[in-house]
């Protein structure tokens, strides 16, 4: 099962940078490149633990739908997706948040298997570890400026 690490050093409050990461409309946000939109389940806001949310969104040229559910919630050390139902045979995402001196290190683990046994290892292996790296960078790059941003206009 491959699994990416990310760390990404955020100069805002961990409670803000918690929040800001399962925010709904955020995520949305973030990935309109993939023309991402919650279809399903909680849309708009915060999304909690044993809350599930249907994204619907364009990747390697087929738009395709993709359940997950919130299934711990610890605010605002961490909190786990792990997906319901899509494409993915399955897939976990750990998102951890510590605070520093400076802000909060954010900490992704994401661990995912392919369906179609060894035709989606070399899947895997050549094009899917490479692009949700990808895809998460953007994210955090996104979640990253917004949060500091935000920091910032709290403190004057």
């Amino acid at each position: 099962m491959p699994t990416i690490h990310l760390q990404t050093e955020i100069f805002a409050p961990q409670a803000l940078v918690f929040d800001l990461s399962r925010n709904i409309d955020f995520h949305q946000a973030s990935l309109a490149h993939t023309q991402e939109v919650a279809v399903a389940g909680c849309t708009t806001g915060l999304i909690g633990l044993g809350q599930w949310v249907t994204w619907e969104g364009r990747h390697f040229g087929i738009r395709q739908r993709l359940t997950v559910e919130i299934t711990a919630l610890n605010p605002p050390t961490d909190f786990v997706d792990e997906m319901v139902s899509g494409a993915f045979k399955a897939f976990r995402h750990l998102h951890r948040f510590e605070a520093t001196a400076r802000g909060t290190l954010m900490q992704d683990e994401f661990s995912f298997t392919s369906p179609f046994g060894i035709i989606g290892r070399c899947f895997n292996a050549l094009v899917l570890t490479r692009y949700m790296t990808h895809v998460l960078r953007i994210r955090n790059a996104a979640l990253k400026e917004a949060a500091e941003l935000a920091a910032m206009d709290s403190h004057g």
